[in-house]
């Protein structure tokens, strides 16, 4: 999606960066915009959940947004990490309620709603700040097994649908030479950040045994059967 551009009502905006998501439950919550010149290199956060219509030809999104509502936007500094002050200030400017649990901005487009709480939880909101991570930061991280390393994520692979991480994909090292292999989330045991090492909960020989990917191929609801029945992790999609 990096390149794609996002047009608002009135005109474009810019162009995707990055992907911010949550490394608990693996769901896409920010876009990182570069406006260009528009803006003079500004760059902006739009969350995920107010993108409309993706135009896969065109390689664009629409945003159910102006272009002054995107300029007035607050300024935030993407090259620091992203606190949950940062986003909740994003939330209040465009009366969006929050993805997080115990939100108190309330309004928006009809996102899922949330359990309130009286007063918010400050406290537990920072300690989630960490939670958020640069999709362009983890490629290239080393992937082990528990009996040794295997690769390292080459890409994502997200359901528009929802805005989940449903796969990491991943170029093998010298073990299993040339080979791209698909990793579901529910195998991650562990993400060292410092080290750039992702660890799993499953051995060589488990990865090796899993359905064949062709990375050229679309995946369709019969691989992710054959994928998540082989894992037996219970994410198998229904029949349709």
């Amino acid at each position: 999606m990096n390149g794609y551009s996002i047009h608002a009502s009135d005109g474009n905006i810019g162009t995707v960066t990055d992907l911010l998501f949550d490394d608990d439950t693996w769901l896409v919550r920010w876009l990182v915009v570069d406006v260009g010149r528009w803006l003079l290199g500004r760059k902006v956060l739009l969350p995920s959940t107010a993108l409309g219509h993706l135009d896969i030809a065109g390689e664009k999104f629409s945003v159910r947004l102006s272009r002054q509502q995107v300029k007035a936007s607050p300024d935030i500094d993407t090259n620091l990490p992203v606190s949950r002050q940062m986003e909740a200030g994003i939330y209040d400017y465009y009366g969006w309620r929050p993805y997080w649990p115990n939100g108190f901005y309330l309004g928006g487009f009809g996102y899922p709603a949330a359990s309130l709480s009286s007063e918010p939880d400050l406290d537990a909101a920072q300690n989630a700040d960490r939670r958020l991570r640069s999709a362009n930061e983890i490629k290239g991280y080393h992937i082990h097994a528990t009996d040794g390393e295997i690769g390292h994520v080459e890409d994502l692979l997200i359901e528009d649908g929802d805005w989940s991480i449903h796969y990491l994909s991943m170029k093998t090292s010298n073990w299993w030479v040339g080979r791209d292999v698909l990793i579901s989330p529910r195998s991650v045991q562990d993400i060292d950040w410092q080290e750039r090492r992702i660890s799993l909960d499953v051995d060589r020989t488990r990865v090796k045994g899993s359905p064949p990917y062709d990375p050229i191929t679309q995946l369709d609801r019969l691989y992710e059967r054959q994928f998540h029945d082989y894992y037996g992790d219970g994410l198998a999609p229904s029949r349709r």
